[in-house]
C-alpha cells in the first residue's frame, strides 16, 4: 500500500505553550458541553510555515482511485466522497451485495462530487495505533513514564480509592474508551511536555480544555478520549462530514483520510484556528512528537479490521423463554456521543431501578476478563486480552451474583442481574456492546448486531432504533412494553 505520509514535509515545529488562553465555539452535538471558554494558543506561526497540501477540484461524478483502508465500509465511503453507495457499487461490480468491511488494500474507483474546503490528505497516525488494540498488548505505561524525566513521573491526584498516579489515570481512560495509551502519552507530551519537562505546568488543564468540570489529569483525559472517539467513529460511520473551528471556519476532512487522522483533526479543531491548527495536524506537529517517542507510525501498517468481517453467532442477552423489552436502540458504548455501538434490554415488569431476579446471560461462549462495578467484559477468543478478537461489554450488571474474573461461561450462561449500577441509568436494564481488536463495532450498519436473527437498525437519534427479524420489526421503547417485547429462544 502506498505510504500516505509521503507528502511535503513542513519546515517548522510548533512550540506549544504550557498555558493556553483565548476562545471557542460550542462543540458538535453529542460531545461534552463546556461551561467556560476554550483558550487560544499564545505562539504565532513561524514565518517559513508551509501551508499543508490540499487537493484540486474534481469534475462531478469523476472516477477517482482509492485504496481501501482498514475499517472502511461502503456507506462511510459514500459519505466521504459525497456520492452514493449505489454509484460506488456500479463502478465496482465485484463488491458482494453482503459486503461488510472492505478488504484493506483493495483498489476501488469511486465517483466523487467535489466539495469546497476539503482538508489536507496528510495522515497523522494509522488507525491500528489509535485504538487500544493488539498493538498495545504488553505496553507498560508506568514503566514508560519512569524512563522519562517529565512531571508525569511524580504526578498523583485523588482517585476512587486513594491517590492515583498519572499512569493509572492514563490506563483507566485507555481501557474504558479503548484508545491507545501511547497516543494519550504523545498528546500529553505535545501539549504540556509531560515526559520531557520535570516542571509541572501551572495549570490543571493539561490538554488545554479550561472547564471546571474537567480540572485534573484524569478528567482532561476523559474529555480528550471522548472527543477523539466522537471524531473517529463519526468518520467510521460517515456522519462526521464537516466541523467548525473556533473562528467559524468550516473544515471538511479529505475523502482519502483515515479515521485516526480525522479524529485528531476534529480534536484540535475544538481549540485552535489556522494557521496554528494547520501546524498541529501537519508533519511537524503531533505526528513528529509521536514518532520521537514511539518511532515512525507508518513503518508498519497492520490490519486490525479485516475485510468481510463477520460477527459470530450471538443469542439474546437474557434466558430462553424470558421476554424482555428492547429499551435502547444504537447509542454510545462508553462516554457521550460516538461510538453508537450499544443497545439496551430490560426485563418486563420492572420499573425504575428496582431489583430483579432476572438474569443477564452470555451471548456467546467466553471468559470473564473484567468484573467491576456495573461492568462485565467477556472475552470470546480466550486469550485474556480485552484488545484482541471479539469482546462483549456488559454494563449495568448488579454487584449481587455478578460473574467473576477468570470464569468461563457458555452461551446462555449467567452473567449477573440487570440493575442501574455503573454509568448513568434511569432504570434497571443491561447495556451490551461489541469490540473487535479493540475497536468498538457500530451497532447498526453493514455489521449490525445480530442476536438470534434480530438485526439492529438505527433511528433518528441516540437510543432510537429497531430490531428486525424476517417480517417482524420491534421499535426500541422505554414505555410501550407490548410493542417492544422480545422472547428469547423462539
Amino acid at each position: 500500500m502506498k505510504n500516505p505520509r509521503i507528502l511535503p514535509i513542513l519546515n517548522v515545529l510548533l512550540a506549544l505553550s504550557l498555558l493556553l488562553s483565548g476562545c471557542a465555539s460550542a462543540p458538535a452535538a453529542d460531545t461534552p458541553q463546556p461551561d467556560t471558554s476554550l483558550v487560544e494558543l499564545i505562539p504565532t506561526p513561524a514565518a517559513e510555515f508551509t501551508p499543508i497540501p490540499t487537493r484540486a477540484p474534481f469534475q462531478p461524478g469523476e472516477l477517482v482511485e482509492y485504496i481501501a483502508q482498514t475499517g472502511d465500509t461502503l456507506p462511510a465511503l459514500a459519505a466521504h466522497f459525497n456520492t452514493t453507495e449505489a454509484e460506488i457499487r456500479a463502478a465496482n461490480p465485484i463488491i458482494p451485495q453482503d459486503a461488510t468491511s472492505m478488504p484493506p488494500g483493495f483498489p476501488m474507483q469511486i465517483p466523487i462530487y467535489y466539495q469546497a474546503l476539503w482538508g489536507t490528505p496528510y495522515q497523522i497516525i494509522p488507525d491500528w495505533l489509535f485504538i487500544n488494540g493488539p498493538s498495545q498488548v504488553g505496553f507498560n505505561t508506568s514503566e514508560f513514564i519512569k524512563q522519562h524525566e517529565g512531571w508525569l513521573k511524580t504526578y498523583v491526584e485523588p482517585g476512587f480509592e486513594g491517590s492515583r498516579s498519572a499512569a493509572v489515570s492514563i490506563d483507566l481512560v485507555a481501557k474504558n474508551f479503548s484508545i491507545s495509551p501511547r497516543l494519550l502519552l504523545a498528546m500529553l507530551e505535545y501539549q504540556s511536555q509531560g515526559l520531557s519537562n520535570p516542571v509541572r505546568p501551572n495549570t490543571d488543564y493539561f490538554l488545554g480544555y479550561e472547564n471546571n468540570n474537567y480540572k485534573s489529569l484524569y478528567l482532561q483525559l476523559i474529555w480528550a478520549a471522548n472527543t477523539l472517539n466522537n471524531g473517529y467513529y463519526g468518520w467510521r460511520r460517515g456522519s462526521l462530514r464537516e466541523f467548525e473551528a473556533p473562528d467559524g471556519r468550516i473544515l471538511r476532512p479529505d475523502p482519502w483520510q483515515n479515521a485516526a487522522s480525522v479524529s485528531l483533526q476534529y480534536f484540535y479543531s475544538r481549540m485552535y484556528t489556522s494557521p496554528i491548527y494547520d501546524q498541529i495536524i501537519g508533519a511537524g506537529g503531533l505526528a513528529q512528537t509521536y514518532a520521537s517517542l514511539f518511532g515512525d507510525p507508518w513503518q508498519t501498517v497492520a490490519i486490525h479490521i479485516p475485510g468481510s468481517l463477520r460477527q459470530p453467532e450471538f443469542s439474546l442477552p437474557f434466558e430462553n423463554g424470558k421476554s424482555w423489552n428492547y429499551t435502547g436502540g444504537p447509542h454510545t458504548g462508553w462516554g457521550l456521543g460516538e461510538p453508537f455501538s450499544a443497545i439496551d434490554f430490560a426485563p418486563a415488569g420492572v420499573s425504575g431501578c428496582d431489583l430483579t431476579d432476572e438474569w443477564i446471560v452470555a451471548i456467546a461462549d467466553g471468559q470473564v476478563i473484567r468484573s467491576e462495578t456495573g461492568i462485565v467484559v467477556l472475552d470470546l477468543d480466550g486469550d485474556g486480552q480485552e484488545g484482541t478478537g471479539w469482546v462483549i461489554f456488559y454494563l449495568h450488571v448488579s454487584s449481587a451474583e455478578r460473574a467473576t474474573v477468570g470464569q468461563s461461561i457458555p452461551a446462555g450462561g449467567r452473567i449477573g442481574h440487570p440493575s442501574c449500577e455503573g454509568g448513568s441509568s434511569t432504570g434497571t436494564h443491561v447495556h451490551i456492546s461489541r469490540k473487535y481488536n479493540g475497536e468498538w463495532i457500530l451497532a447498526d450498519g453493514p455489521l449490525a448486531f445480530n442476536l438470534e436473527g434480530w438485526v439492529a437498525g438505527r433511528g433518528g437519534q441516540a437510543y432510537q432504533g429497531t430490531l428486525t427479524r424476517y417480517s417482524r420489526t420491534i421499535t426500541a421503547s422505554t414505555s410501550a412494553e407490548g410493542k417492544s417485547l422480545i422472547k428469547a429462544g423462539e
